[in-house]
């Protein structure tokens, strides 16, 4: 049937787009991804056989901006230790040194200021908080009002004040281990670190020795490097650790929501017109 198929919905990865597979499929069109991020495809490749590509940014914003703020909250109040610790059989009383921060009037470095993290300023700003970002290009002077937000130009500048850093890029060659050793030892010894980009965005051994060693406070990840880690992994052994299995946009309208916006990616590829959410090649 390879002649006759003109689009592939990518869900989760899958199926694999290789040389292999787009040699075999002549009159493809089109590939509309279930997500933004685009790291497992080899856009240059896809490109060179004509075919279009597309995300879907709008679906997955809210959905992704939620969950950020679930794992600040979760780690800022020690969720899942006090969870573990409430249901125990033998806890007969409330350990009262169990103190968490507080987020109210703390300070917000958002990594990567697109649709999802200025979706996630609007959620801190409810929470009171003090806003930086630092992104490649400089967001209008509205937008940045709107939410409170104030631009760093070097991430050095919000790595150093930031309570909390939440990483919300997308996964290039150029973001690729964006924070390692030096990054993490530029953060406050009380700061949480929040994940929820992709995992080779972080120098996974660097988080450890810092999480180990007082260098942070917490983390909070929603992806990791591998998908699961390995049962042996020591990040899965801290104490001042939450990882989630990359839950991000997994929730039941925002999965209808994605594959509405696949949808209307692919039939627009096959009438001839622009596609909503278009990813081209860098």
């Amino acid at each position: 049937v390879g002649k006759k198929v003109q689009a592939i919905y990518l869900w989760w990865h899958k199926p694999v787009i290789d040389k292999e597979l787009l040699q075999s499929l002549p009159n493809l069109k089109v590939i509309a991804n279930s997500g933004v991020g685009m790291d497992h495809l080899d856009l240059k490749l896809v490109a060179s056989f004509g075919v279009k590509m597309a995300n879907a940014p709008r679906a997955v914003s809210s959905s992704t901006a939620d969950t950020g703020m679930a794992l600040l909250l979760a780690s800022a109040r020690r969720l899942v230790e006090v969870h573990h610790i409430s249901i125990s059989p033998s806890v007969e009383y409330c350990e009262a040194d169990i103190l968490g921060v507080k987020v109210t009037g703390a300070t917000l470095g958002i990594v990567g200021m697109g649709s999802i993290g200025y979706k996630i300023a609007l959620r801190a700003k409810a929470f009171e908080m003090n806003i930086l970002y630092h992104n490649r290009t400089r967001r209008k002077v509205q937008e940045e009002q709107a939410v409170g937000a104030t631009y760093c130009k070097k991430i050095d500048s919000l790595l150093q004040q930031a309570d909390f850093v939440m990483l919300v890029v997308s996964l290039t060659p150029q973001t690729h281990k964006l924070i390692g050793k030096r990054e993490l030892e530029l953060m406050k010894p009380t700061a949480t670190l929040i994940n929820i980009s992709r995992g080779a965005v972080v120098d996974q051994e660097a988080l450890v020795t810092a999480l180990q060693t007082g260098v942070i406070g917490a983390a909070a990840l929603d992806v990791t490097s591998p998908e699961p880690l390995p049962r042996d992994h020591p990040l899965l052994k801290l104490k001042n650790v939450i990882i989630t299995p990359h839950l991000g946009i997994k929730t039941d309208k925002a999965t209808y929501m994605i594959t509405e916006e696949a949808v209307e990616n692919i039939l627009a590829a096959l009438n001839g017109l622009p596609l909503p959410s278009e990813v081209l090649p860098s």
